[in-house]
């Protein structure tokens, strides 16, 4: 069945997801991307994954970095989300850190996970970054961005 690449993104967009940043020092900068496709995999060992375009600029910088961050951005973070899918300085004017391990952290997000690249597995034209979970925090009363119709939105 051949499957019009169009149609099938704008059905995909009709799922809602949240949005997270993966980030990471490189030459002692923060390098970073936004992130729609992520989900929890496994509790033992700790996984997470996300899905990341073959065609992305910022992934192979990103999967030799030390550690990176996942950040899940909060409903205020609707700019930086837009600023980290685009070209330029990514972090200027961001509230970040960066862990001990290297991973970069993202200011008031809903949850934070310090990640290593645990396994890259080929899935057609994206990668599935499997990343072990070696830290976290989290505050559930921070709502969340929401991705959805192809548009940033919040939780009513």
């Amino acid at each position: 069945m051949n499957i019009d690449a169009g149609v099938l993104r704008a059905a995909f967009a009709c799922f809602p997801s949240g949005v997270t940043a993966i980030a990471g020092l490189v030459g002692g900068r923060p390098v970073g991307m936004a992130v729609s496709s992520f989900a929890s995999i496994s509790l033992e060992p700790p996984l997470i994954a996300a899905s990341i375009q073959r065609t992305s600029t910022t992934w192979p910088l990103l999967r030799g970095a030390a550690a990176l961050g996942v950040s899940v951005l909060a409903e205020d973070h609707g700019e930086l989300g837009r600023r980290l899918s685009g070209p330029g300085d990514r972090f200027a004017g961001v509230d970040w850190t960066a862990a001990e391990s290297g991973a970069v952290l993202i200011g008031g997000a809903t949850a934070r996970f310090d990640c290593t690249l645990h396994q890259e597995v080929p899935a057609g034209d994206h990668v599935l970054a499997l990343l072990a979970v070696t830290a976290v925090e989290f505050r559930p009363s921070v709502p969340p961005l929401v991705f959805h119709g192809s548009r940033f939105r919040r939780l009513a």
